[in-house]
Formats: C-alpha cells, sequence, structure tokens
C-alpha cells in the first residue's frame, strides 16, 4: 500500500509547494542552509578527526566514591534490579554497517533505525550509578566502565548509525550528564568524561541547521545537548551561545499554554525531561537561570502533559509515539510517565502532579510538594480538556501551529480512570518491514482515528512519514455548556465536534455539512468483551449508543492498534455509516 495521496489527486509538485507554504520560511530556510552545507561537505570537515584525536582518554569515568543513596522503599529496589537484570547489549547496530561514515549513511533501506538509536542511548548510565550507591560491594561501577569502554570501542566517533543524528549525540550526552550528577562528579568531570562530552559536542554542532529546521524534538534536544556539554567542558563561550539556543527553541516551540510544537504525548514527555536534566545539571553547578521564557515555558509544558497521566502512568497516545524514554530514575518504562511529568512539576512549577512518592525525585533530592489543582475543563496546545467523575475527555481542537503528523484533528479520546474507553490507534513503526508497509498509511490515517470521515477520502494529502499536505482549517469554540472545535478540510466538507460530560455520561455531538455522498464515524474501543446489541455497544465498563438525523448502519468491525512501537494487534471499532443528506450524529457514552 503507498503513502497516502502519492497516487492520485493533484500534482505533487503543487502539494509540496502547498506545505513549504504552511510550513513557513524559517524551517526552510534552516533546511536550505543544511542542505547546502552538506553539498559544500561542511558536516565533514567539521568531523574530520586527525591522528588520536578520537580516541577515547583512558581512565576510570567515575571516581571510586559516591554519595550514600536516598532511602528508598523495597518496590523501587525491585524495579531497579529487575532492569539492571535485563539491561540489552552494551552496543548494537542491527543491519547498518558500524564502519560506515556517519553522515553519509542510508537510514532507511536497510531497516528501521528507530530501535537501534534507542538502544544506544547509554540510558544505562544514570542506572548503573544509582546501583553503586545503594550496593557498592556488588561492582556495578565497574560494569559501567566496562560497557562504555565496549560502547565506544563497537562505535568509532563519526561512524556507523550511532553517530549519524545529532539527536543521538545529544541524548547520550544528556545521560552522561545526570550520571555524573548522581555521582556527585559534575563539578569536576574526569577526563575520560570530558573527552566522551567533547566528542558528542562536535557531532551535534555539525548539523544544527538540520534541528532548527525541524521544529520538533531535535530543536530542543540538540542545543540542550550543547548546553550540558559546555558547561562540564567549562566552555564558557559555547555555554552562552547554546543557553541562549534553547531558549529561544523553547520560546518558539513551547507556546505559553504548554502545548509542544510535535503535538504528541510521548514526544512532550521527552521534551520534559530533557529540559529536566538541563535543569538538574544547572542547580548542580549553581549556574545562573536560563534567559526567559526558558522556566515558565517548561513548567506550563509539564502542567499540560500532567493533566493527561493516569493514575497507573499510563498516556493518551496523541501523535506519533515510539516509546522514548529519558532520564528514567524511576525505572517506569515507556509505559509509566508519572516519574517524568513529578519530576518537571516540581523542578518548574513548584508543585506535584499527585504522584508524590517518585523514586527519580528522591535521586535529586527534590522535595514533596502540594498537589496541583485539577481542572474540570482546560485548553491549550491545540487540544480541549474535561474532568467528570473520575473520567477524562480529550479532544484535538486546533489551531495548526505547526505540522501536524498524523490526521487526527477532531480525534476524541475519552478514558475513565487508567482505562481507555475510546483510544488511539497508535504509531506501527517508522519504517517497518515490507510486509506491515501498510502501518504507514493506516496508523497515521484520519480511518485510525475516532473522527469522521467523508467519501472515504483522507483530509490530507500525505507526502512522506512526516509531512501532510492540504491542512484543514481547524479552531476551538469558545465555551459554552457543550464546547469543541470545527474544521472545513480542502473538500469543501465542514465538520464541527461539542462535547458534553454530565458526570458519567458523555454526549459527543458531529454536525457536518459539505457535498459529500456518505461518511463513516468511527470510535476505536478499549479493552474488554464489546458486543453490539439494540443500536449500541456495550462491555462492562461503558455503554456507546450512536443516533442520527438520517438512516444510520451500525457494525462491530475489527481495526488494528500498535500499543507500542513496532507491534499492532487487532482491536474493536465501532463503525457509524450514514448518507447524504445526514447532517448531525449523536453519541452517547455511558460509564459504569
Amino acid at each position: 500500500m503507498p503513502i497516502q495521496g502519492r497516487n492520485s489527486g493533484p500534482p505533487r509538485v503543487l502539494l509540496l509547494v502547498d506545505a513549504a507554504w504552511r510550513l513557513g520560511p524559517r524551517p526552510l530556510a534552516s533546511y536550505f542552509v543544511h542542505r547546502l552545507s552538506h553539498a559544500a561537505g561542511l558536516p565533514r570537515r567539521r568531523l574530520r578527526l586527525r591522528g588520536p584525536e578520537g580516541a577515547p582518554v583512558p581512565g576510570a569515568i567515575l571516581a571510586p566514591h559516591l554519595p550514600a543513596p536516598p532511602r528508598l522503599p523495597f518496590t523501587d529496589l525491585a524495579r531497579l534490579r529487575a532492569v539492571l537484570a535485563s539491561l540489552p547489549p552494551a552496543t548494537w547496530h542491527g543491519p547498518f554497517d558500524p564502519a560506515a561514515g556517519a553522515l553519509g549513511m542510508d537510514l532507511f533501506r536497510p531497516g528501521d533505525v528507530r530501535p537501534v538509536w534507542e538502544a544506544n542511548r547509554l540510558s544505562w548510565l544514570p542506572w548503573l550509578v544509582q546501583a553503586a550507591r545503594l550496593w557498592p560491594e556488588e561492582g556495578h561501577g565497574a560494569e559501567l566502565q566496562s560497557r562504555l569502554t565496549e560502547w565506544q570501542a563497537a562505535n568509532p566517533p563519526f561512524q556507523g548509525p550511532n553517530w549519524a543524528c545529532g539527536q543521538e549525540a545529544a541524548l547520550r550526552a544528556l545521560h552522561m550528564a545526570l550520571a555524573l550528577v548522581l555521582a556527585g562528579q559534575a563539578r569536576e568531570p574526569s577526563l575520560p568524561a570530558q573527552g566522551f562530552l567533547a566528542l558528542h559536542a562536535r557531532r551535534i554542532g555539525a548539523t544544527r541547521s538540520y534541528a532548527r529546521a525541524q521544529d520538533n524534538n531535535h530543536g530542543i534536544s540538540e542545543p540542550a545537548g550543547l548546553l550540558v556539554c559546555a558547561w562540564l567542558l567549562g566552555e564558557e563561550g559555547r555555554a552562552r551561545r547554546a543557553a541562549r539556543d534553547l531558549s529561544a527553541a523553547v520560546a518558539r516551540l513551547v507556546a505559553p499554554d504548554g502545548g509542544f510544537a510535535q503535538l504528541s504525548t510521548g514526544y512532550h514527555r521527552l521534551l520534559l525531561d530533557t529540559l529536566s536534566v538541563v535543569e538538574v545539571l544547572r542547580r548542580a553547578l549553581g549556574r545562573p537561570p536560563l534567559p526567559a521564557p526558558f522556566a515558565s515555558r517548561a513548567a506550563a509544558a509539564a502542567t499540560w502533559l500532567a493533566r493527561l497521566v493516569a493514575e497507573n502512568g499510563a498516556m493518551p497516545m496523541l501523535g506519533h509515539q515510539d516509546g522514548s524514554t529519558l532520564a528514567d530514575l524511576s525505572v517506569g518504562g515507556a509505559g509509566d510517565a508519572r516519574g517524568s511529568v513529578e519530576r518537571a512539576m516540581r523542578l518548574f512549577a513548584g508543585r506535584s502532579a499527585g504522584f508524590g512518592e517518585d523514586a527519580g525525585c528522591c535521586w535529586l533530592g527534590l522535595a514533596t510538594m502540594p498537589a496541583t489543582p485539577r481542572e474540570l475543563v482546560w485548553r491549550g496546545g491545540g487540544c480541549l480538556g474535561w474532568e467528570s467523575a473520575g473520567a477524562r475527555g480529550l479532544l484535538r481542537a486546533g489551531p495548526l501551529r505547526f505540522r501536524p503528523g498524523q490526521a487526527d484533528l477532531l480525534h476524541f479520546e475519552l478514558w475513565d480512570g487508567s482505562r481507555p474507553v475510546l483510544a488511539d490507534a497508535g504509531t506501527g513503526a517508522y519504517n517497518p518491514p515490507a510486509e506491515k508497509a501498510w502501518w504507514l498509511d493506516y496508523f497515521p490515517s484520519a480511518a485510525a482515528h475516532n473522527t469522521v470521515t467523508f467519501d472515504g477520502r483522507e483530509p490530507m494529502p500525505r507526502l512522506s512519514r512526516f509531512l501532510l499536505a492540504r491542512w484543514p482549517r481547524i479552531r476551538p469554540l469558545p465555551s459554552g455548556e457543550a464546547t469543541g472545535a470545527a474544521l472545513r478540510d480542502h473538500h469543501g466538507n465542514r465538520h464541527m465536534r461539542l462535547v458534553r460530560p454530565e458526570g458519567r455520561e458523555w454526549l459527543v455531538e458531529d454536525r457536518v455539512a459539505g457535498r459529500f455522498h456518505e461518511l463513516v464515524l468511527r470510535w476505536r474501543l478499549g479493552s474488554g468483551k464489546w458486543r453490539l446489541m439494540d443500536g449500541a455497544v456495550e462491555s462492562e465498563g461503558a455503554r456507546i449508543a450512536i443516533s442520527a438525523d438520517a438512516p444510520l448502519t451500525l457494525s462491530l468491525e475489527t481495526g488494528w492498534e500498535s500499543p507500542a512501537y513496532g507491534e499492532a494487534r487487532p482491536c474493536p471499532v465501532l463503525v457509524a455509516r450514514a448518507a447524504a443528506p445526514v447532517r448531525r450524529l449523536l453519541t452517547r457514552i455511558a460509564l459504569r
């Protein structure tokens, strides 16, 4: 199955012009500079090594004397024990050539590079420091040294997939910075640690224009990586420039209401973890605060995500999800964001996210704080949210300031406590194997979200894995008894969605107009034994009924969901079909 929009509709060049116009001049100019720089060979020259320049500095990364550990409950100790027992190999290249020049590598044809990158972010550095402080007699410090030596030997500077991306170098530098903080050695890092950081700073700096062009997580993590490297290396001039760059990136990409340019709960978590490591290191070094609006935007971003994290740490799978974890001191993994939001709330907002007993905060010496009040209705970051009688609703409402990654506009998600009732399909993978190439079309599509599609067409043509054209006009509606959002797509179809919680019952009204022949409304159902009966679907946790002002056909069909990156499984989908002149559909969701 080809990527959406490649084989029909307007010529591709017109769609590219449309997408370029919507992206705006700044990212296009940065991308042009990036391409021009590559054509001139500048990044390669910046990374050219002379003699023994790239060899690891001999010696121990960490000094042997470490601070005493905090007192932790048995469950936190057991969680750390479990992750240490299942550490992946120190290095892994997947199907990629570890000896190839990093800047010229083909990162798509051999396979999916995403799992390779995740495995090589050195997330085990902080964990092994934690273990060395807790159980000094068990040799965890020696294991850290051994694994890092092995990694450096298998990944010579600027060769192979693990040096192909500036962001990956930045994330490794952030993990090293956090490990030094935990070891109490951030003020005087060892020469081997300095050598490691200097090489990573060099790699990040070689392709800065690419990061600026993305308007996403790259634009935050790469200046953050440069900043921690400069601080730890004592490079004052570079530190000042990196601090200005990071604060400017936060000002551009994080809105005053806390929304992130890359609308994704997973990447929003990565944003918070990145900013948190920077702040932790700043405090450890006694550095002055970063230029405004760094702190206020970080506080707003923490508050935005804290609203969405369930009691068990799960989050809605809004936007792209790749399972990234950074600085996971609570050892929650990709499926548990409690440690991330609790740490960020304490660092930036001076409040708790409601997860007071967090091991990661104990390791950092962050005092317990009062919980932030819950909001019954909120808006921010292109979304609207509601809370009612233990349930939470989330609507993708716009407006669009940055490129959407998925056709999820007016997607509505409903959680009852920690249980999703109406859910997102997830992501699949960015570069799946040939037999699963259909994931690239399916998971980002409108048909994989809880919304309306007209005449079986996608609302936005897809130009590549991460670029859509002809973005609909979408806007949130003024607050009232029922509130929501409305859009108009490039086919001329109009869709308004209104949401009204009434205790344990939720009403979702869809008003439509346009020259369509038929529409389909899909509700992707959460786990449970769903059955279709009497014009509704029921499970042990909810009953969902749909009515309309025109004849309606209901069916319980099988769709697909991706519970984790690289995975897909069947799931139930409630599908309602109606023909023109239908103008109104009403969904009633009664929670039990």
